[in-house]
């Protein structure tokens, strides 16, 4: 039954289940996205602030492990990120997804000038209508439940203010989905597929850290907090990761920038890189190290659905098998009510 609601994601991204594996730095390197791919699902190569050397390296073995489709996540904010475009235009990844922040049209062209097709996150209406108008393949939209880099409308939200209102591009959701019974949910209200992260993290085919996964297991979802601005020079990206000593270190960091902004000792834009520069070591010192007390656990709210670890297989079998119980539930429930209208 699946078939028929999620079409329009498979034809886009070429794949058997439009199941995106969501790009997170020291986590989604090639052998996930791979092994994402492989199974039918869509990997996504997380590009982080790697060097350009190294992003090119993981293009190239993401390609050596797997002939199925995945797409390389950038970050407009990463001070790397003109480096990880011209590696983009040069190693011509089948799909590219910007993130961070939101792309200008000219960035978008010269990616589809490689052959690529672009995806971009929305977190509003008016954003979505504009990386449409920037021109945009698809969008994801990604409530603020999701981990990593947020914006600050719920999921709940977008889908009535994007999803029900958009028909030109595929549209895929994010934030807060951990079960295959709100992947049918989510794909009945017209998403072309959906976007997860969290629950990738407890894949076995995962290489982050066992004291990282172990925090996801033990985690709730209140434990997963988006990350306070501190004054407005900064123009921080929120971001939701579980509450420990590392996002007390983040305040401290802010005050710090800030007052070296306002004696004028750093521009804003350096300081944007200091705050990335933060988050890409504070979340290898977590996902990497295993620190889990200092570094930076960036998890979704979906962290409190989840609760073990599994091989990749039965995660993405399980998400199948439990939308389409749903989806039958659901036509139980609703063709007694359709049949009798006629």
């Amino acid at each position: 039954m699946l078939g028929k609601f999620w079409k329009k994601g498979q034809d886009f991204l070429g794949v058997n289940y439009p199941i995106l594996c969501g790009a997170m730095t020291w986590v989604s390197e090639s052998s996930l996205v791979a092994a994402v791919s492989n199974l039918g699902a869509f990997g996504c190569l997380a590009g982080g602030n790697m060097s350009p050397d190294l992003l090119a390296e993981e293009i190239d073995n993401t390609r050596k492990l797997t002939d199925k489709p995945f797409g390389v996540n950038v970050i407009t904010i990463a001070p790397k990120y003109e480096q990880h475009l011209e590696v983009i235009k040069a190693k011509k990844p089948p799909f590219v997804i910007f993130a961070g922040s939101f792309p200008h049209a000219y960035e978008i062209k010269a990616v589809k000038e490689s052959g690529a097709k672009v995806i971009c996150f929305a977190s509003n209406d008016s954003i979505a209508v504009r990386m449409i108008n920037n021109g945009a393949d698809a969008l994801i939209l990604e409530g603020s439940e999701a981990g990593g880099h947020i914006g600050h409308v719920s999921l709940m939200i977008l889908i009535q203010q994007v999803l029900f209102q958009i028909n030109s591009v595929p549209i895929f959701v994010a934030g807060g989905i951990a079960t295959g019974k709100m992947m049918a949910h989510l794909l009945l209200m017209g998403a072309s597929g959906v976007q997860m992260g969290t629950k990738f993290v407890l894949s076995q085919e995962c290489k982050a850290h066992p004291k990282f996964k172990e925090s996801f297991v033990k985690a709730r979802a209140r434990d997963a907090v988006s990350t306070p601005q501190i004054g407005s020079e900064l123009h921080v990206v929120a971001v939701r990761a579980l509450k420990n000593k590392g996002m007390n270190e983040f305040a401290n960091l802010q005050i710090e920038l800030i007052q070296k902004i306002r004696l004028g000792e750093m521009s804003q834009k350096e300081s944007q890189f200091k705050v990335e520069e933060f988050w890409m070591g504070a979340l290898r010192t977590a996902a990497v190290e295993g620190d889990v007390v200092r570094g930076s656990v960036m998890a979704g709210q979906s962290v409190g659905l989840v609760d073990k670890i599994q091989p990749l297989k039965e995660i993405i079998d399980e998400l199948i098998n439990d939308a389409e119980d749903e989806l039958k539930r659901i036509r139980v429930i609703v063709q007694p009510c359709v049949s009798s209208q006629l």
